[in-house]
């Protein structure tokens, strides 16, 4: 069976309004013959409308970094689901190791935003990941697989058609380390048999699992051309329109 390919670009806390919408024209008008792969951007929240506008009428979805558990309240500084949707939202990341390591999130309080994601039709990307130290003490498929395990616990089988997962060794993200293609195959394989354990073997080949951890230009073909990588989460070269671009376009 085919799985569906995500390639996908995180902004951050990068990017204007303006400096947003000049991006996604460059690549809307770029990508508008790319089929095959789902192309994803996620803006940070103040240009979301902004770019869901830009994007009618396109081949790229829109995403968001990041969702409060509730419709709305007071919670100053946050962001509802309800809210991304009317911005023009579909995907949604969660659990990025950024909010894990400034923001405290933890497992269940990430398993919650998925669950609440689900309810008002937002598809989450479920971000996992070790640390070097715990890479370095041999732990990373149990580290992995317990935020695996942790970020699913009361998702239904059919739900898991709309969540994808996200592979990012926290060593790699911005430090232009990147785990070997080996590496993140290994990995990816060990992710796919944590979802079939908890979902059966024909969600497990259905889940999408990407990996993120800086990925560029001259590294992409030989990541995608892994068995087990569906995808990737881009950071900083997603940035760029010509660095995400030849991303996107992929050759394996």
């Amino acid at each position: 069976m085919t799985r569906k390919i995500i390639m996908a670009g995180n902004w951050k806390m990068y990017k204007t309004v303006d400096e947003a919408t000049e991006l996604v024209e460059q690549l809307k008008e770029a990508l508008a013959d790319v089929t095959g792969r789902e192309i994803l951007v996620c803006p940070p929240f103040t240009a979301l409308s902004a770019v869901a506008q830009a994007l009618e009428g396109s081949n790229i979805q829109l995403g968001a970094q990041n969702l409060y558990p509730a419709e709305e309240g007071a919670y100053t500084g946050e962001i509802s689901p309800r809210m991304l949707v009317d911005a023009g939202c579909r995907y949604v990341i969660l659990g990025h190791s950024e909010r894990r390591q400034y923001f405290g999130e933890i497992d269940p309080f990430i398993n919650h935003k998925l669950q609440v994601a689900l309810a008002h039709g937002l598809r989450p990307i479920l971000c996992v990941g070790e640390t070097l130290e715990q890479r370095g003490e041999g732990r990373q498929k149990t580290v992995v697989s317990m935020q695996v395990y942790r970020g699913l616990q009361g998702i239904g089988a059919e739900a898991m058609k709309d969540v994808a997962i996200a592979y990012e060794p926290i060593w790699a993200i911005g430090t232009g380390q990147t785990a070997t293609p080996g590496q993140a195959n290994e990995m990816h394989w060990a992710i796919r048999n944590n979802v079939e354990g908890l979902f059966g073997s024909e969600v497990a080949q259905e889940t999408s699992i990407m990996y993120g951890g800086s990925v560029k230009p001259d590294n992409v073909d030989e990541l995608m051309a892994q068995p087990d990588v569906d995808g990737v989460l881009v950071g900083g070269a997603s940035l760029s329109a010509e660095s995400f671009l030849r991303i996107v376009k992929f050759q394996s």
